[in-house]
């Protein structure tokens, strides 16, 4: 019965011992994933940045068109205004 107990123990601690022998292995992997999503979050934030200033100028632009087409507005407006001031 002894016997019996030793050797389960020596195959348990066996067991145990080869089990904490991968951590250097899963700790590199799950080094090598952290630095991969640090890598992913940084490019999104960066995106994001893009994106951003992106919009701002296509808004700035939308502005200036629309400040464009109004002044050709009114001076539409000052030609036909000047145009029914000669046929009077």
């Amino acid at each position: 019965m002894k016997s019996k107990f030793l050797m389960a123990a020596a195959a348990a601690s066996a067991l145990m011992l080869t089990g904490c022998a991968n951590n250097a292995e899963l700790e590199a992997q799950v080094s090598a994933l952290s630095n991969k999503v640090e890598s992913m979050t940084s490019d999104q934030a960066r995106q994001d940045r893009e994106i951003n200033a992106a919009k701002q100028a296509a808004s700035n632009a939308q502005r200036a068109a629309d400040d464009a087409a109004a002044e050709a507005m009114r001076a539409n407006q000052r030609i036909d205004n000047i145009a029914e001031s000669y046929r009077k």
